[in-house]
């Protein structure tokens, strides 16, 4: 089963501006013959700022880097950072646009056990009185069973089957509702499991840990921040 790459599933929700270089230099026209002779002293003056403007100055062209630690600052839009750790989760969070609020979301990278990225699970709390307390994707390989769908059990119960909402290039997302007894499972389990299917093993299941250790912590820090 292809590994994941250590994207989180935040790209899918940031909206890839490219920042085109705009070349604002046009074209020189021809010069137009002169039916009068400017006097020396004008167009010696014309001739200096003519050539200040077409001169760039040495080096200007150069990247001048960026210091050490603010790359991933989370100040520029599209940038993400993990705002803060609780257990085995991370508080990451998003800016969409300069005119937009960070987006943030608990994010845990799933492994198998060898050091193989397998899957990326986020959690995000919703607000109170609609069906689903949180909302959760799951993002798996581009080579999963889709009609086998995700299960996702905790401490071993009989857990949820649910199905593949779309794929894009980083694998194939899940995405889906949380009730508020499912929110509650979660922060007194100790661990729950994902289980997928591969496409080329169908009659094989991969289950991957979900650790649930600092879960209530992640979860009730997100809830404050977007309330």
């Amino acid at each position: 089963m292809q590994n994941l790459t250590k994207a989180s599933f935040l790209a899918l929700m940031i909206a890839a501006t490219p920042l085109w270089a705009q070349d604002t230099a046009t074209e020189e026209a021809p010069a137009e013959e002169a039916t009068t002779e400017a006097p020396a002293d004008t167009a010696a003056e014309a001739a200096g700022e003519e050539g200040t403007a077409q001169t760039p100055a040495p080096g200007s062209d150069l990247n001048m880097g960026t210091p050490v630690g603010e790359e991933t600052s989370g100040n520029a839009p599209g940038s993400e950072n993990v705002r803060e750790v609780h257990g085995d989760w991370q508080l990451r969070c998003a800016k969409l646009s300069e005119d937009q609020p960070e987006q943030c979301q608990l994010y845990q990278l799933l492994g198998d056990g060898n050091g193989n990225s397998v899957a990326e699970i986020t959690v995000i709390p919703l607000p109170s009185g609609g069906q689903a307390a949180a909302g959760v994707s799951v993002v798996t390989p581009l080579e999963t069973l889709l009609t086998e769908q995700v299960v996702l059990a905790v401490d071993g119960s009989q857990g949820r089957r649910y199905p593949y909402t779309f794929c894009a290039a980083i694998g194939c997302v899940a995405r889906f509702g949380m009730s508020q007894a499912d929110v509650n499972a979660f922060k007194a389990g100790n661990a729950a499991t994902l289980t997928v299917v591969p496409a080329r093993a169908p009659d094989q299941k991969v289950q991957v840990k979900v650790s649930l250790n600092g879960f209530t912590a992640g979860f009730n820090a997100l809830a404050a921040m977007n309330n």
